[in-house]
């Protein structure tokens, strides 16, 4: 029997997914989760054919989570679905170990078509994605400040330039204020900026908020 675990903090799009997913797998075991924690807890509990997962989500990130689930099960597919676009998110996903990337805006015959694919053990990419690993690969592509940053660091940097205090971040992220201070400085270090307000015009710039 297939089994798909479904991670996602908004019920609807839970629910979308498994009707989606019950149509083309009939007879398929399919549970969700609403969290980054709760969806690791159930990986290490259980044996998985697919995870698809958010990235934005209470507790753990899904790129958080997806590393700890490497760690235990390297050759379980997960499928990142997400309204962050590629350019944010994508390559920091695939190295963490996705099998592949798709927005929230693709149609049900599309989804299908990546779980077919990273279920046979293949990755699924989009042409724009890879064209950006090839430029990678050829050297062509200069990695912009942002690239430098840590996981956990570019969840900070975007954080801080929506506006956010340390505090804020802090219970987001369940750390301290004065270890993201911390991050903070490390980031303005890496990236060769000087204050908050050059963070965000950073981030808008290169579409790393709305």
């Amino acid at each position: 029997m297939l089994k798909i675990l479904i991670a996602d903090d908004h019920e609807v799009v839970r629910q979308g997914l498994e009707r989606i997913l019950q149509k083309e797998y009939p007879g398929a075991h399919i549970e969700c989760v609403a969290d980054g924690q709760e969806m690791l807890k159930k990986v290490i509990q259980s044996e998985w054919d697919l995870v698809i997962s958010d990235l934005s989500m209470p507790s753990k990130t899904g790129i958080e989570a997806l590393e700890e689930i490497r760690q235990h099960y390297p050759k379980l597919p997960v499928l990142i679905l997400t309204m962050h676009p590629e350019e944010q998110y994508a390559l920091r996903a695939l190295k963490a170990g996705a099998s592949g990337y798709l927005s929230k805006s693709i149609d049900a015959a599309e989804l299908i078509a990546a779980t077919r694919r990273v279920l046979m053990g293949r990755k699924y990419i989009t042409p724009e994605l890879a064209e950006k690993l090839s430029e990678l690969v050829d050297g062509s592509a200069d990695d912009l400040p942002h690239q430098l940053l840590s996981n956990r660091e570019f969840e900070v940097l975007k954080m801080l330039a929506r506006g956010l205090s340390l505090i804020e971040i802090g219970k987001t992220l369940s750390v301290t204020p004065t270890t993201v201070s911390t991050y903070r400085q490390r980031i303005l270090s890496k990236m060769h900026l000087t204050n908050n307000s050059e963070l965000t015009r950073y981030a808008l710039l290169h579409r790393l908020i709305d």
